[in-house]
């Protein structure tokens, strides 16, 4: 039986996006541009569905608990003329957590934790923040969140927990995936081993 396709959208951008700033657990909303994002994201998931042949609301739709994730799931679903409500919630999908440097931008991290920054810049993946989580733990949860998958999903979560599903599908090893940009606005398709992203 083929492997469930996930249909995944970063959340739109907020302030801290725009600053360079990592904001992790933090719960920073959309701003503008991120709102129009999100709307556009929405509008391509729509041609991307009717292109598989697939109708939105026969799609189980599931977010990230933050409120950014939820706030771009939302307008995307307005964007499919949905309901905005109609979708579920997994903790697993939340942002990787960045500790004590949440917040910060990296010149400011490494001032922070000098150490510990360059620990991470050598080893991205396994170092975590400090008081944070490594791209390894956020791998183990998004790898039990995909194997409770069942069907075709459409996803709206963060850059971090994409890199680490990236990782766990094998669309990339975890240097590339510790390296690779992940766009707003856009619709990212995982289908049997690969990625492609629709903008």
């Amino acid at each position: 039986m083929p492997a469930p396709v996930i249909y995944y959208i970063r959340h739109g951008e907020t302030g801290w996006n725009a600053e360079g700033r990592f904001q992790g657990s933090k719960d920073i909303p959309l701003n503008d541009l991120g709102r129009e994002q999100a709307v556009a994201s929405g509008k391509i998931l729509g041609g991307v569905l009717a292109q598989d042949g697939h109708e939105a609301l026969a799609l189980p739709f599931v977010s990230s608990p933050l409120g950014r994730a939820r706030m771009t799931m939302e307008l995307a679903r307005g964007a499919l003329n949905l309901p905005a409500a109609g979708y579920g919630i997994d903790d697993r999908l939340r942002e990787i957590g960045y500790g004590h440097w949440e917040g910060l931008t990296q010149p400011e991290m490494k001032l922070h934790d000098a150490a510990t920054f360059a620990s991470r810049r050598a080893n991205r993946w396994s170092v975590p923040a400090p008081g944070g989580e490594s791209y390894a733990s956020v791998a183990s949860r998004m790898r039990d969140w995909f194997n409770s998958v069942t069907t075709d999903t459409v996803t709206v979560a963060h850059g971090g927990t994409m890199r680490a599903l990236m990782v766990v599908l094998g669309v990339a090893t975890e240097i590339e995936a510790a390296e690779t940009p992940i766009g707003q606005g856009v619709v990212y398709v995982f289908r049997d081993g690969v990625m492609r992203k629709y903008s």
